[in-house]
């Protein structure tokens, strides 16, 4: 990527975030949208992540990522420790991998 591209893109991003805190006191959100924000939040993050846990190329991943992706989230819901679901989610796709499932 040419470093004009990467110095438009971060002063891009760093006005994003500048945007914020300068403009906060110019506008008000009303309390309906303030409350469906979070919930917003939590759906574009659930997409992103189904997206990327069941897709490749532009097409479906097959079994073995979401199955690691599975597993990460029981152990998540069961509160492991963060290293552990990273090593059984990766350790789970890779056996599945290794019997030959796509």
């Amino acid at each position: 990527m040419p470093l004009l591209a990467i110095a438009v893109l971060a002063a891009g991003t760093y006005a994003f975030r500048l945007a914020g805190p300068l403009l906060r006191s110019r506008m008000e959100l009303p309390g309906r949208l303030r409350r469906l924000l979070p919930a917003a939040t939590a759906v574009l993050l659930t997409a992103l992540a189904a997206t990327a846990a069941l897709t490749e190329g532009g097409g479906f991943a097959g079994w073995a990522r979401p199955a690691g992706v599975l597993a990460a989230g029981i152990l998540v819901l069961r509160r492991a420790p963060f290293p552990a679901v990273v090593v059984a989610a990766a350790a789970v796709t890779a056996a599945l991998r290794l019997c030959g499932v796509p």
